[in-house]
């Protein structure tokens, strides 16, 4: 009789008696778990990310203003240049007013590298008044000056309405008036039948000067011809302030000629400058001030920030549940941090990514309203996005750490 057959079993392979290997999440896998929580409260999420958003609106809104608000200034220097320098005259010894050369202009426009020189000269005891029924203190500040014909060109003013000091009209009873001084006499255009009293004589309003950013003295001034002024109201011919334009190049060197060019006698009482220097300072200013803004758009942030903690740490309570579920279907400690992380990062981006594109809305919207260009650099935009990031990762690894360490049967007994 034959012994049965022995039936022969495989050998048992060791890696496949132990307990089950969790399962891996994948990338997608990781967004489409941390959104659930995202979509099942969605009023929620959305006043969340509305914190984040609000900081970084701020933060790109500031930084896009401030630089349309420099592209604006650079091009408006472009185009009137930063090549005039005035001279003027500055303090005696004694304390008193000093007073230019009569032929400080002409000795001026001898420098090698000045290509244009015009000239002003105050006029004395001459008030502007828009009719003879005025109280002769309310002068408004409006100075008359005598003014030579190429002064336009020389401070690149614009005209508002009607025309310059030409070589007809400077030796007549024809006035241009600056910006302010048109509102303050509430002259609205040029023309013949526009007239006002300048020290005592009737001018007929030939022009009206848009506001001159390199020469603001003379906004509230009312121009007239050098030689007008001579005649009709006793001007003296001292220049007051001398404008020159020179070579891009040679500015500087033009700079330390002047005073002893225009004032030989006395070059201590002649006072230089660059008007474009005061743009600039201006400039300086407003990135101060820039940083000041900056500072209240990060505390916004942080604001929105402590906004997304908040919303994290509720979530995990209210989620307990899910949680223990979850924990006790194989899930383990670092997918459930994992889960909670990727709810406050996605939360925070869409913050960010709503916040950036409303601070460039606004951005575009306020320099098309200033007449800028709009400038924001790509650091703010890239930055904006990249400093939720981090806020959220901070804001939801706490919560994150918190639900991974949450036990199966505490989380399911949690009613």
């Amino acid at each position: 009789m034959t012994a049965p057959a022995t039936e022969v079993l495989p050998p048992v392979r060791p890696h496949l008696t132990g307990p089950p290997r969790p399962a891996r999440l994948l990338p997608a896998d990781v967004v489409r778990v941390g959104a659930v929580g995202l979509r099942t409260r969605p009023l929620r999420a959305f006043l969340s990310a509305l914190g984040i958003a609000i900081g970084i609106a701020a933060m790109v809104a500031v930084v896009g203003i401030s630089s349309s608000s420099r592209a604006g200034l650079d091009r408006a220097l472009a185009a009137l240049g930063t090549n005039l320098l005035t001279v003027s005259p500055g303090s005696t010894l004694t304390g008193d007013t000093a007073q230019l050369p009569l032929a400080a202009e002409e000795m001026v426009g001898r420098i090698d590298g000045v290509e244009s020189v015009s000239a002003v000269g105050k006029v004395t005891d001459a008030k502007v008044y828009r009719t003879g029924r005025i109280p002769e203190v309310q002068t408004n500040g409006i100075a008359a000056y005598a003014a030579r014909t190429s002064l336009r060109g020389a401070i690149g003013a614009d005209l508002a309405s009607g025309t310059w000091l030409n070589a007809a009209t400077a030796r007549h009873p024809a006035v241009v008036l600056g910006a302010t001084a048109a509102e303050r006499l509430g002259v609205g255009r040029a023309g013949q039948d526009t007239q006002v009293l300048v020290g005592g004589v009737w001018f007929t309003v030939v022009g009206i000067l848009e506001p001159a950013p390199l020469a603001p003295e003379l906004d509230a001034a009312a121009l007239i011809g050098w030689t007008a002024a001579r005649s009709a109201l006793g001007f003296d011919g001292y220049p007051t302030t001398v404008y020159t334009r020179s070579e891009e190049a040679r500015v500087e060197a033009v700079r330390d000629l002047l005073g002893a060019t225009a004032n030989p006698e006395a070059p201590s009482e002649v006072q230089v400058s660059r008007p474009s220097d005061a743009l600039a300072a201006q400039r300086a200013a407003g990135e101060a001030f820039t940083g000041l803004l900056l500072g209240l758009g990060a505390v916004a942030l942080v604001v929105g920030g402590v906004g997304v903690a908040n919303t994290m740490v509720i979530s995990v309570l209210e989620r307990r549940g899910e949680i223990g579920l979850r924990r006790s279907l194989g899930a383990t400690r670092g997918q459930i941090r994992t889960q909670f992380l990727a709810e406050s990062l996605l939360l925070s981006a869409l913050g960010g990514a709503g916040g950036a594109l409303l601070g460039l809305a606004v951005t575009a919207g306020y320099a098309l309203y200033q007449g800028w260009p709009t400038a924001v650099p790509p650091w703010a935009l890239a930055g904006g996005v990249a400093a939720t990031l981090v806020i959220g990762g901070l804001a939801g690894l706490y919560p994150a750490i918190r639900a991974a360490r949450l036990s199966p049967t505490e989380a399911l007994a949690t009613p």
